[in-house]
């Protein structure tokens, strides 16, 4: 059995057609295996969201590779250069795309450290203190989890979401969860459930419309 859950959903007249062109919007996986079904699923809701007219980045969180937060050795060396390098992508971003597998009910190592980094003070190109949470605060963000389990890795969304919305993300409360998620893409990484691939492309659509609205 498949199983797809998408919970609470924004009024569609939020939805409308005089809205700001191109939100920016970056899409991940917390997860750094090649095949990641959270990385194929991550490309289909960044596939929704530039049909529904964002610029989209995907990202791989295997490109900027991180130490183990540790506040020593950000005292010795600063900010790590690929820290400032996903921080000037997700300043430059309107709101994000999310996709995480479930690791022991909760969300991997590797995304709560790349968090970690991120999260952490630094200054601007002009030598002023960067304002607290600066590459989070205000952005809009959507929730995916896979999972091969039938659930679909529902448990680690609210560890996400709450984790997400403490360091002042707006998290959209559209989310989904894929279980079964190791029979849930064709050979091209496309999603072969016509009704799982709406929901997912009715979430990423919400996220555009939502930073749109934030850009207007």
């Amino acid at each position: 059995m498949k199983v797809g859950l998408a919970f609470f959903r924004f009024p569609d007249n939020l939805q409308g057609n005089n809205m700001p062109a191109s939100p920016r919007i970056l899409a991940f996986a917390g997860s750094l295996r090649a095949g990641a079904y959270s990385k194929k699923l991550a490309g289909a809701a960044a596939a929704h969201a530039r049909a529904a007219g964002a610029e989209v980045t995907v990202i791989d969180l295997r490109d900027f590779p991180l130490p183990i937060f540790d506040e020593d050795l950000e005292a010795k060396e600063g900010l790590h250069p690929n820290a400032r390098k996903l921080k000037d992508l997700f300043i430059a971003s309107d709101g994000f795309i999310v996709c995480t597998p479930e690791y022991n009910s909760s969300y991997p190592g590797v995304l709560k450290n790349a968090i970690d980094w991120l999260s952490r003070p630094a200054k601007n190109p002009d030598g002023t203190p960067e304002a607290p949470f600066a590459c989070f605060k205000g952005k809009f963000v959507v929730l995916f989890a896979s999972s091969p389990g039938a659930l679909g890795g529902i448990r680690v969304l609210p560890e996400l979401r709450r984790l997400l919305a403490n360091i002042m993300c707006t998290v959209l409360p559209d989310q989904l969860a894929l279980g079964k998620a190791n029979e849930a893409f064709d050979d091209a990484g496309k999603l072969k459930d016509p009704k799982t691939d709406a929901m997912v492309k009715d979430i990423a659509t919400r996220l555009v419309t939502m930073c749109r609205k934030m850009n207007a």
